[in-house]
Order: C-alpha cells, then structure tokens, then sequence
C-alpha cells in the first residue's frame, strides 16, 4: 500500500479550509440588470477617453521632443537581439542602445550549476545585474545612449553593426567584433558628424555591475571582490580585496583600464586610445542579498574622439589569457605581495601550465609540482642536514661550556662563538638553506586561492580543489573554524606535527629562555585554523611537500657519514692553533657585539657595587 505524504494531506487541508471561508464571506453576487442609461454614460465616458486621447499623444510628442530633441525619432522602436558567437564566448546584444545584454562563458560553470550536474553556462553579466550606459550632451541636455533604439546591421555571428541615423543625415555607429577564440570584445563607437546634434564633450560613462556568486563560499567570494584600475603613470590600483565593506574611491590619474574582479573572473573596459578621466569607484556589500557579491559602480569620463578604440574583457583570471589583453592587464591575477610576485609568475605559473599538458589528474599535477620542486632543492636540504649534524656532534661540548660558565648567558655565548671558530662551523649554516626555501612556501600560499587552473577539478574525496573539501560539515558557525572540516587540512596537520617531531628528534636543544622545540608544534597547529576555509589544492600540495621533505631526510641520512664529519671537526679543532683562520665579517660582528655585552654587564656591575658600598 502506497504511504501518503503527511505534508500532502496537511496541504489538502488547508486548501479545503481556505476555499471554505473564502465562501461564507465572499458569497457569489447576482450582477445588476444594465440599464439604458448605464449604456448611455458607458458610452459617454468612452466618447470622451477618445476625444482626450489625440490631445495627450500630441502633449506626449511634445515632451519628447523637447527630452531627446533630434533623437525623439529613435526613443521608440523593436527591441532585436543579436548573439554573437566564438570559441569560448556567447554574447548577446540588443538593439535598444546597442547594448551588451548578456555574456556567457562556454566552458565554465557556477560552482551550485556544477555540484547540481547542470549543462547550463556561466553567466558572467546579464541585463538584470549589469548597466553600462554611455552619456553624451546634446543642446537639449544629457543624453543616454541605452536610451534610444538603433537599427541592426550584423553581417555574421563574429561582428555586429547598430546604426542610428539622424533626419539631417548625421548618425550614430556602434561596432562589436569577436575573434575567433578568447574573452576579448572589441568595441567601436562612431559619431559620424554629429557636431550640430551632440556637443563635443567628454562621454559620461557609467558602469554598475551587480557581482554574482560564481563560487562556494560567499564570504570568501566577498573578499576577493574588488575594483582595479590602471593609471596612464603606471600605477595599478586595487580596492576590496580582503574587505566586506563599502568603499569610495576616486583615481589620482587619468585611467588606461578598469576591471570588476572577483576571485576567478574579471570584467573589464579598456581605451585603446585616450585614457578615462575622473575615474570614481563604489563598493557596496549587500548584507541580505546572497546571490551578489558586491554592488560594483565604476563612473568616468571618455573623450568622444576616444570611443572608437574600446575594448571589453569577460573571462578567466589566467595569465595566459590576460597578459595579451593590455599593458599590464595581468595583475588583475593576483599572486601576492612583491616579493613573492616574480617567482609566481615565472616560475610556479608557467611549470603548472606547462605541466597541465601532461597531467588530466590535477592532484597528480600538484605532487608532480613538489616532487620537482623538492627535487630542485635538494642541495639545500642536504647542506641544512649537514649543518644538523655537525651542531649534534657539538651538541656535549656546548653542554659542558654551558656548566662551566654557569648562567653569564654573554661568557656562555662566547665561548659557543669560540668553538665554532675552532672547529670551522657557521651557526647560520643550517638555518640559510631553510630560509631560502621561505618564499617558496609563501609564494604557493598566495598562489593557490587565485588559480582559476584548479576550479572545479576534483581529486580524491575533493570535488573542487578550488575551494575547501568538507566531508565533515554541520549545519552552524563555530569560533574560528567555522561550519565544516576539511580533511586535507587535517592530514597536512598531522604531517606537520609529524615532521616537527622528526626533525626535533635529530636537532640539538639551543640554549635560552625559550624551548624553541616546544614551540614549534604551535604552528602546525594554528595553520590548521588558518587554512580550514582554503582550497583544498592548496592543503594538498602542503601535505605532499611534508611527506615528501620527511622522506628525503630520511634519504639524506644514509649518505651523511656522521663519523667521518667528527673526523673533521677534531682535525679542524687541532689545526686551529696553528693555523687559525680568518675570521668573517658576521663572526667578527658576533664577536664585537658580545665584547660590548660584557663590557656593559661588568659596567653595570661594577655600578652596582659602588652603591652598596655607599649605602
């Protein structure tokens, strides 16, 4: 027997129950016999609509034409559409103002199109959530473009022409052009001797652009949003990025380009010719709307002689794709703060493209990435082992030093500095190679969360290494980490803390106030907070570069003669007295810095003294 659905009968219900009391107070009337006069005044009021109606459309007539002057003829007409069509682009444009009226990316998705399996495109802008619109004077005062209805002249699905001809014969020509391939749209726009029509003033340009949420997670989305531009001097400019508030900005200069960019995707309008002027920005988040990310309006002025030489920008966040587009146009990728950016763009960049023609499994890519990394560094990881062992080796004669001289922390520093001289060991010798591999590690944390490469490719339990994995979620808001875990986070914790502990192990204590071992199992863990709401590419490549670095000390290990380097240092400890050697600029710096220390100390204690002395 079938199971009825509860909520079913309760629907049934209440159905019955509304129908019920709509009759008993709203019972059916018997409509009133018409009489001969009702007929009469019926047709009375209907003669005088109509003898009112001619003397209206004349007023209507005459406002527009004192509205919209030469253009009165073109403020009516058939809204036609026109798509134009290339490799990886659909546009579609209208004939009222000549307008783009909706951009649709082929091969990409929406993050909820995606996990829901849907074919359906990426729509980056459409007529509900974008309005450009193109100002100009006229002797009768401002006119907007998008207002009037042009006729369309479109001789493929490449290119489309819109033409608004004036009864004196000046008009208006709008041209849109898309090659063969790319998020590039090139736009024309004419005026072909409309000096008597349109004044020769800048064009007021103002671009809204309501954001979409193209991703997962809302607020990172929000943070990522942001308004750029591109000054004539060179400067480029960011607003937004890391912000959830609302911001007003004007540029110091004139502007070559300006971009609406979020985390994977930009929108954008470039002059090919004169810059904009007067270029104002305005971010506003609207806090109980969850389908926009950002309110994004862009207001600036255009030279008319300027129009004819535009371009429009609607695609992916790839350098590839963006460094052709124009000058300087691919920082609109961002990859972090300066002194990251160069090994970014040259280095970690160009290997994952070009290992992207090898790899379908982009999880495979990223341990190829560290593995050739790793592989890359190698000499400096075994210079740092080297380093390990020869302070191992010292590690009883430094203790010895240390209960000799008690707890004068400065006699104990340098009679450290001493034996280092003498067995020919650098303290910094071990701790340079790790530096080193920093602003690699830094590089790929910025990195990751703005590689659009990664979206939407899934990997293990990940359907989308660009953004978290949480097969553990819940449906509320925690402190600090939030509705969900990622797991990647937790197996990249759990090396971490592995690795820490391995390499205490083979690491000798350093002396000083602070237990540097112990506090070296914090930072693992804090990470685990920081990175819980990050892709999961980026966890993932932390976890394989882990294993992978335990792994090569554990290989390092067996060619690292521990005996042979004790040899040495003895050798090295013996020959010092007869043949010292030269002391380096940084050792002689130690030097004269702990001279000073003790100097200071003996001073104050000498100082100390006399003060008893007087008491």
């Amino acid at each position: 027997m079938e199971k009825f659905d509860k909520n079913y009968i309760i629907g049934f219900v209440l159905l019955f129950l509304m129908y019920g009391g709509y009759m008993y107070f709203y019972p059916p009337t018997t409509p009133e016999p018409v009489t001969e006069t009702a007929v009469t005044e019926q047709a009375v009021e209907a003669s005088a609509q109509a003898a009112s109606t001619p003397a209206q459309a004349v007023l209507d007539t005459a406002a527009i034409k004192a509205k919209f002057g030469d253009f009165s003829g073109a403020v009516s007409g058939e809204d036609k559409e026109i798509v134009l069509e290339n490799k990886d682009l659909f546009v579609t444009l209208s004939s009222k103002g000549g307008a783009i009226k909706r951009v649709e990316l082929k091969d990409h998705k929406t993050y909820d199109n995606f996990i829901n399996n849907e074919e359906s495109a990426l729509v980056l802008i459409d007529e509900n959530s974008s309005k450009l619109d193109l100002e100009v004077q006229t002797p009768t005062g401002p006119l907007n473009l998008t207002d009037l209805y042009f006729q369309v002249n479109s001789n493929d699905n490449k290119s489309a022409v819109f033409n608004l001809t004036l009864a004196n014969g000046e008009s208006i020509e709008q041209t849109y052009t898309l090659a063969d391939e790319g998020f590039a749209l090139d736009y024309d726009l004419n005026f072909n001797g409309t000096s008597r029509s349109i004044q020769n003033q800048p064009i007021n340009v103002k671009w809204e652009n309501k954001l979409k949420k193209l991703e997962n997670d809302l607020e990172e989305n929000r943070k990522a949003a942001q308004i750029n531009f591109y000054e004539t001097d060179g400067d480029f400019e960011d607003y937004g990025l890391g912000s959830t508030g609302d911001i007003e900005e004007t540029a110091e200069d004139n502007v070559n380009w300006f971009t609406f960019k979020q985390k994977y995707f930009t929108t954008g309008l470039i002059s090919e010719n004169q810059a904009f002027q007067n270029l104002a920005l305005v971010l506003n988040t609207p806090q109980n709307d969850t389908t926009i990310v950002k309110d994004a309006i862009v207001t600036a002025q255009l030279p008319m002689q300027s129009a004819n030489s535009l371009k429009f920008y609607f695609g992916p966040n790839e350098m590839k794709e963006l460094k052709d587009v124009a000058p300087d146009f691919h920082k609109n990728l961002y990859l972090g703060y300066d002194i990251v950016k160069p090994i970014n763009r040259f280095v970690f960049v160009p290997l994952f493209n070009w290992l992207e023609k090898f790899f379908s499994n982009y999880g495979f890519l990223i341990i190829a990435v560290v593995l050739l990394i790793k592989t890359t560094l190698t000499p400096l990881l075994y210079k740092s082992y080297v380093s390990s062992a020869k302070m191992r080796i010292l590690a009883p004669e430094i203790a010895e030093i240390k209960e000799k001289v008690g707890d004068d922390q400065v006699k104990q520093q340098q009679e450290t500095m001493n034996l280092y001289k003498q067995v020919g060991v650098s303290p910094l010798s071990g701790c340079v190679p790790m530096l080193l591999q920093m602003p690699i590690l830094m590089s790929v944390f910025f990195l990751f969360p703005n590689m659009e490469m990664f979206r939407q490719k899934s990997f293990l339990w990940a359907s989308d290494l660009s953004t978290y994995d949480a097969p553990i979620s819940w449906g509320f808001d925690l402190p600090v980490i939030g509705n969900h875990l990622s797991l990647f986070v937790v197996l990249m914790t759990l090396s971490s803390l592995a690795f820490t502990y391995y390499n205490n192990q083979i690491t000798p204590s350093q002396p000083g106030p602070i237990d540097m071992k112990k506090l070296s199992y914090i930072f693992p863990l804090v990470f685990f907070f920081v990175l819980n709401s990050f892709p999961a590419a980026l966890s993932f490549y932390y976890l394989v570069s882990n294993l992978v670095t335990i792994a090569q000390q554990l290989i390092v290990r067996r060619f690292v003669d521990e005996d042979k380097i004790r040899k040495v240092l003895d050798e090295n400890k013996r020959n010092y007295a007869s043949k010292p050697k030269k002391k380096n600029k940084f050792s002689s710096y130690l030097e004269k810095q702990l001279q000073a220390q003790e100097e200071a100390n003996r001073q104050k204690a000498k100082e100390l003294k006399e003060k008893k002395k007087k008491r």
